[in-house]
């Protein structure tokens, strides 16, 4: 649980490190269709909601054979998700989100398309 606690979302502090899909020792690189990038901590790769964002990525954009990954959701639900998966959320949180992915799966393409509104539902508990 201490280790939860300690995992930190890395930001970039360059251009050049910005335009870089190589990670940092123990972590790895993605995208939201906002084009921001994210540097995840190996950890989070155990959390059911990374991975069924991950899930949902393979689903919406297929295995990128030489790219970066990109998730289907922009950077501010990325942000909400990681801060929840940083405190160790509940499990009744965790299932009431997985819930909203599956019930809202967000499209890159109408989040992109023609200066159509995305809204998302974020889940606000503790």
């Amino acid at each position: 649980m201490a280790a939860m606690k300690r995992m930190r979302i890395s930001f970039p502090r360059s251009a050049a490190e910005q335009n870089s899909s190589i990670a940092n020792k123990g972590h790895f690189v993605v995208y939201t269709t906002d084009e921001k990038r994210f540097s995840v901590p190996l950890e989070c790769l155990s959390n059911n909601v990374v991975i069924e964002l991950l899930r949902m990525s393979e689903e919406e954009f297929g295995l990128p054979s030489n790219g970066p990954i990109t998730l289907p959701c922009d950077s501010t639900f990325l942000s909400y998700v990681m801060s929840l998966v940083q405190r160790c959320m509940p499990d009744d949180l965790e299932k009431a989100l997985l819930t909203s992915l599956s019930t809202c799966h967000f499209s890159a393409s109408s989040s992109l398309g023609l200066g159509q509104s995305h809204q998302q539902t974020l889940i606000y508990s503790y």
